[in-house]
C-alpha cells in the first residue's frame, strides 16, 4: 500500500509517517516509481506505536516494542526490552500518582482553611460598635 492508504488505515497523517520513517521506526521502502510502499506489518507497527503513545509513552520509548515486532515476535511487548520499558513507565506513573496525592492533600487543607476564613468573615458585625453578633459585651 502507499503512504496515503497507510495513513488513512492507521488514523494518522502522511507527515507523521514520514517523521516515523526519519526516526527509524517505520521502514523506508520504495517502489520502482519512487513511491513509499508499506504492508500489513507496517500497519501493526503503527498500531503499536499509537497505542503506546495513547498510554503516555514518548515516541522513543516505543522503539523496543517496534524492534520486537520487527524481530518477528507476535506482540511488541513479548521482548525483555519492552518489559523493561513497561516497568520504567509504571515506576514513573507511581511517582506521579504520589506527587498528585500530596498536592491533593495540600489543596484540600488550603480549601478547608479558606472556607473556614470565609465563614468567619461572613459573620455580620454591628456597624455602630464593630461587635460581632453573638458575642457578649
Amino acid at each position: 500500500m502507499r503512504i496515503g492508504e497507510l495513513a488513512e488505515r492507521a488514523g494518522t497523517s502522511t507527515r507523521t509517517l514520514r517523521y516515523y520513517e526519519s526516526r527509524g521506526l517505520l521502514p523506508a521502502r520504495r517502489a520502482g516509481n519512487g513511491y513509499r510502499t508499506y504492508d500489513e506489518d507496517d500497519l501493526r507497527l503503527l498500531s503499536q506505536i499509537r497505542m503506546l503513545q495513547d498510554f503516555g509513552f514518548e515516541l522513543e520509548e516505543t522503539r523496543p516494542f517496534v524492534d520486537c515486532l520487527r524481530a518477528g515476535h507476535p506482540a511488541g511487548d513479548s521482548c525483555p526490552a519492552s518489559l523493561a520499558v513497561y516497568r520504567r513507565k509504571l515506576a514513573e506513573l507511581d511517582g506521579l500518582i504520589g506527587q498528585l496525592a500530596d498536592v491533593r492533600e495540600q489543596l484540600g487543607r488550603q480549601l478547608a482553611d479558606a472556607e473556614r476564613a470565609a465563614g468567619e468573615a461572613a459573620v455580620p458585625k454591628c456597624e455602630m460598635t464593630g461587635w460581632t453578633r453573638g458575642t457578649v459585651a
